[in-house]
């Protein structure tokens, strides 16, 4: 079996983790040692009580999340977080996160990845977070009801849109997760789309009212693709099994 800190100095490297910013809960990097082997990895998008019993099924495992731990910071090991650890430890289950490094990855990204999907030419990164471009604009010929069934059947979710832009597409800018209130800065970037996981209320009449369409494809279903990449290449590159848990939030 692979030495755990052999795949930890990869993904640190591949992540750029030392040079990225993120928010200080993030905790980028290995969040739970285990003994030193991984058996398998695993990937998921939130690091909850459900997911952690399902990576702890089998021993040694190496757990890729995209939502860590230790978003709360300094707190008393009690409740779901005790369950939790003490869970990891029987298992000897490692954990390791990345945020806004996997983000905006070139490669294994949750938004290089919807480019890809959605085929966009003439990308370009956007929408800062931290320092950081962390999403991309580009250009897509497509309609906004072709757009939304592609990504429903892709991301196994449900659109939501906001239609106060054109029904045939041009320039959308994307950026996953919670980042819906970005729809002013893609319109002024000159899309005529902006696709996100999702966004505060104010934000649908804000896009009407900016003539932009304004898609919330779920901020769980957004930032799938990452992880699932991410887990993808360990697996390869160390010659590990694999497996994604599904842990849907409906948001």
């Amino acid at each position: 079996m692979p030495k755990l800190t052999e795949i930890v100095r990869h993904l640190d490297r591949l992540l750029n983790h030392a040079r990225i910013t993120d928010y200080p809960g993030a905790q980028n990097g290995l969040q739970i040692e285990n003994s030193g082997t991984v058996s398998r990895v695993c990937a998921a998008v939130d690091a909850c009580e459900a997911v952690l019993e399902r990576a702890a099924a089998t021993p040694h495992t190496l757990l890729l999340v995209h939502h860590g731990m230790l978003w709360a910071g300094a707190q008393p090991f009690t409740g779901a977080l005790r369950r939790k650890l003490r869970g990891a430890f029987a298992a000897d289950l490692a954990l390791y996160s990345s945020h806004l490094p996997l983000d905006l990855h070139p490669a294994l990204g949750n938004n290089a990845l919807l480019a890809k999907l959605l085929r966009l030419t003439k990308t370009s990164p956007a929408f800062i977070a931290k320092g950081q471009p962390i999403g991309i604009t580009g250009r897509i010929t497509t309609t906004r009801t072709a757009l939304a069934r592609k990504l429903e059947a892709a991301l196994d979710t449900r659109i939501h849109i906001a239609p106060g832009g054109p029904e045939k597409i041009r320039r959308i800018g994307i950026c996953s997760g919670g980042s819906g209130a970005e729809v002013a800065q893609a319109a002024a970037l000159g899309c005529d789309t902006f696709l996100c996981g999702e966004g505060p209320h104010h934000t649908y009449t804000l896009a009407e009212e900016l003539r932009i369409n304004l898609i919330y494809a779920g901020h769980y279903a957004t930032e799938t693709p990452g992880v699932r990449a991410l887990a993808e290449h360990v697996a390869k590159k160390f010659r590990l099994p694999a497996e994604f848990i599904h842990h849907p939030t409906g948001l």
